[in-house]
């Protein structure tokens, strides 16, 4: 993005931050959360605000503002792409740059939990609420859950995604509900991606809130996921997080895909960094598989 646009965006925010409210107002909304395919193919960039700004190697990849968003408007520019995950800093710079005009669109909820921080697992709700996601029109909130059981942090993690899903749910939203089992080793935390684990994350999530009827999952992709998608009958929605070979994954989620309760993807940092650095080829490599 060349300097002047985000210029631009600074200026606007300073001196006119309603023009945020009337950009959400008039913005056409997605007629629907998924897309013509049957399908969903949700870009998410919700990353930075946890201070996870690393990805292909590089630790500051996500760290110029300009750049992401530029990133973001070349992959949202592919109808097959239609939606974005992101949190409320990001989601209202793209209003502004009228990038979400037929899009779906999912606010990052909690974002407390630090990429590296000793208090990582006890991710408090401090980014959009489910007002506030009614307020600018969008479609739905996301929850990053994850369930250690060895740190007692995890009740509260539980308790507050039970209580995103009922205010998202009486508002007619949907609660993208991201679970994990995970542990520490070596002082980092750690995603347990094994079927078992996976499996066992979607039955904790599945029951969080007084009704599920918005509830979708978003999940990692296990060895077998056909035991992952017969474990609930919420709509499920697969992740991406570090790719290493795009190709691979790419087979992996067609197969996904095909299963009954999987919805679509909602990936992210593989794809707006792709190693070659064509991001509109890395978007249509995906939107392909739908």
């Amino acid at each position: 993005m060349h300097a002047e646009r985000t210029a631009e965006l600074a200026e606007t925010r300073l001196v006119d931050p309603e023009a945020i409210t009337r950009a959400a107002d008039r913005r056409r909304r997605a007629e629907s959360p998924v897309g013509e395919s049957g399908k969903c193919f949700i870009i998410a960039a919700d990353h930075p605000a946890r201070g996870a700004l690393g990805t292909g190697g590089n630790p500051m990849a996500m760290a110029d503002r300009g750049d992401l968003l530029d990133r973001l408007c070349t992959a949202l520019a592919n109808p097959g792409c239609n939606g974005v995950l992101a949190t409320a800093d990001i989601l209202e710079d793209l209003l502004l740059l009228g990038a979400l005009e037929g899009k779906a669109v999912f606010g990052s909820m909690n974002r407390t939990g630090l990429a590296g921080a000793a208090w990582e697992i006890d991710d408090r709700f401090a980014g959009m609420n489910a007002a506030g996601i009614e307020r600018r029109r969008f479609d739905g909130g996301k929850t990053l859950t994850r369930i250690d059981y060895r740190d007692p942090a995890t009740p509260s993690v539980l308790e507050n995604t039970a209580k995103a899903v009922d205010d998202l749910a009486a508002r007619g939203l949907i609660a993208m509900v991201e679970p994990f089992i995970s542990r520490r080793e070596g002082g980092k935390v750690v995603n347990d991606l094994s079927t078992e684990a996976v499996v066992k994350s979607v039955a904790i999530a599945s029951g969080l809130g007084g009704t599920s009827a918005y509830t979708w999952l978003k999940l990692p992709t296990a060895p077998d996921m056909e035991r992952v998608a017969a474990a609930s009958t919420l709509p499920m929605v697969l992740l991406g997080g570090e790719v290493a070979d795009l190709g691979a994954q790419r087979e992996s989620w067609a197969k996904s895909l095909a299963l009954p309760g999987v919805v679509g993807l909602t990936v992210g940092r593989s794809l707006l960094y792709p190693d070659d650095g064509d991001v509109a080829g890395a978007i249509e490599a995906v939107v392909s598989l739908l």
